[in-house]
């Protein structure tokens, strides 16, 4: 993570604005206790200037006193709800997970308590409750928030929607790590049909869930299958190069892997020289 010393002049100067908000509404509060959410929300305010400046360790301790401060002071729960939000990520993402686990649990309880638009918000959060206790090799409490994740978002936007996709991607990455390569195939299926559907069948997602496909039948040994769902992906990758050099190159690799593993040597040897060719070009 970058330090302090990365914050641009700009970044700094939007830093000392949240800080003097901040001051303001402390004195407020002194005088007026009602005026106690407006100071939490300022607090929100610099912690998020922080964190988007790099300063990760500032960012925490302001987002902590955000949370000590609505916790004397009986905040609403959409003030606190937002808080622990940005909370549990900065800590998810600051490689801390298992001290964003908490933060994650309140916050979901809290979205999904406010109900409306903000079961949405709960939802992306279980998604990301659920990567964290992947990580953790916590299968089955990730497999319960993936489904709630799940459920929740078919009923806002239909089965029809990316949100919905990418919960099927990481169901069939949660089932394949668990070690249930038929469940992994299911979901990486439903996932890519709905990606065919909302995105079209080019785009790089539809590549992604072919790749995730591709390894799951080769898991179940169905290698034939395996070889074509690695092959389409290729192709809408290398249709968008440069810009997707990055995953051309990693998904190459892994059907190169896959086709030596399999015995197929010639042809993981005429990709290989293939892959350069095209590597070399961009």
């Amino acid at each position: 993570m970058p330090e302090n010393s990365s914050q641009t002049p700009a970044s700094d100067s939007v830093i000392q604005d949240a800080l003097k908000v901040v001051e303001t509404q402390r004195a407020a509060v002194k005088e007026y206790p009602g005026k106690a959410p407006g100071l939490v929300r300022a607090l929100q305010t610099l912690g998020d200037a922080q964190r988007d400046a790099g300063d990760i360790a500032s960012a925490e301790a302001t987002y902590r006193e955000a949370l000590e401060a609505g916790k004397e002071l009986e905040m609403p729960v959409e003030v606190m709800a937002n808080v622990r939000t940005s909370l549990a990520t900065l800590l998810d993402f600051s490689g801390r997970e298992s001290e964003s686990l908490a933060y994650y649990e309140e916050a979901i309880n809290d979205h999904e308590a406010l109900g409306g638009e903000n079961t949405e918000v709960a939802a992306q959060l279980r998604n990301n409750l659920a990567m964290t206790y992947k990580c953790m090799d916590k299968f089955a409490l990730a497999e319960q928030h993936y489904l709630r994740a799940l459920e929740t978002l078919e009923n806002k936007r239909g089965r029809k929607s990316e949100s919905v996709a990418c919960v099927f991607n990481n169901l069939g990455s949660l089932y394949y790590a668990a070690g249930f390569p038929d469940q992994a195939k299911e979901m990486f299926e439903d996932g890519l049909q709905i990606r065919i559907e909302v995105l079209g069948d080019k785009h790089r997602d539809v590549a992604q869930s072919l790749c995730n496909l591709g390894t799951a039948c080769h898991e179940l040994k169905e290698n034939d299958a395996a070889q074509k769902h690695f092959e389409k992906s290729l192709s809408i990758l290398e249709s968008q190069l440069p810009v997707e050099v990055t995953s051309y190159e990693a998904i190459g690799l892994d059907y190169i892997a896959m086709l030596e593993i399999i015995g197929e040597d010639n042809k993981a040897a005429a990709f290989k020289k293939r892959m350069e060719k095209v590597l070399a070009t961009v």
